[in-house]
């Protein structure tokens, strides 16, 4: 399992994702994915990859091929967000579909999911959530970021904390506390953590960063973030148990 997000704000876009695989208790290791296929100057393209490691690697196999190949249709080609989003739904289809007989014979999940983000030269910054079967949803004003694989624990302080507003560099922390509660709490997620902020109207990844396990920054700000926590806890009111409120009388008590 894995866990990827991404932000949209009005200043731009922040994507984050983990690093590590796991096929079992006793077969855990680490793969990229998180994937810039940009074009410094005319578009900026971002990729996250959740599920079958196989399908999702062929699929940007594909991808890459195509830009090789100098295809009429591909990454650098296609002339929306929405447009690339599809085309790499579609890529994942083709592997699905040569894969699929034998992986459901084997009883293996061969299902996987992609966030696409970025700006095309023309159009506003777009994040996109592509489902495994080709189709996919477009992050907006009112929902602002988007997640992949092991997505609850992570959630909680998205809701929280973000809105469309948010400034970037506030969104890029929040996508890094996010994944650490993850990280806190399932082990199937974990270091190298790749994390991209890109200002709108730029064309060029500027700034991005990997923290690999045992980063000093990693280590403090979980170390500030569980300190804030229990200092919160701690000013939170004790329950009032002598002024409950009745309960209803169609309501069943505890004593029955």
């Amino acid at each position: 399992m894995t866990y990827c997000l991404g932000i949209l704000s009005n200043s731009g876009l922040v994507m984050a994702a983990d690093s590590r695989t796991n096929a079992g208790v006793d077969y855990i290791s680490t793969h990229q994915k998180l994937f810039d296929f940009s074009n410094p100057g005319e578009r900026v393209i971002l990729i996250c990859t959740a599920g079958n490691l196989s399908i999702t690697q062929g699929a940007l196999t594909l991808l890459r091929r195509d830009l090789v190949a100098k295809e009429e249709n591909n990454l650098h080609t296609l002339p929306t967000m929405y447009e690339v989003a599809r085309y790499v739904g579609t890529k994942a289809r083709v592997i699905q579909e040569q894969d699929r007989p034998w992986l459901e014979k084997d009883g293996i999940d061969f299902k996987c999911t992609f966030l696409v983000g970025g700006q095309i030269c023309g159009e506003e910054p777009a994040l996109f959530l592509v489902y495994s079967q080709g189709n996919c949803i477009q992050a907006s004003k009112e929902t602002p970021f988007l997640q992949i694989g092991e997505a609850k624990y992570g959630k909680p302080i998205l809701d929280r904390i973000l809105d469309f507003n948010t400034p970037l560099e506030a969104a890029a922390k929040c996508a890094l506390l996010s994944i650490d509660s993850t990280m806190k709490s399932n082990i199937s997620v974990g270091p190298p953590i790749n994390v991209v902020m890109y200002e709108t109207d730029t064309f060029k990844v500027r700034y991005e960063l990997k923290l690999s396990l045992g980063a000093p920054y990693l280590a403090q700000i979980r170390k500030k973030w569980e300190i804030s926590l229990n200092e919160a806890f701690d000013r939170m009111p004790n329950i009032d148990w002598e002024h409950y409120q009745d309960l209803p009388d169609d309501s069943v008590s505890l004593h029955g």
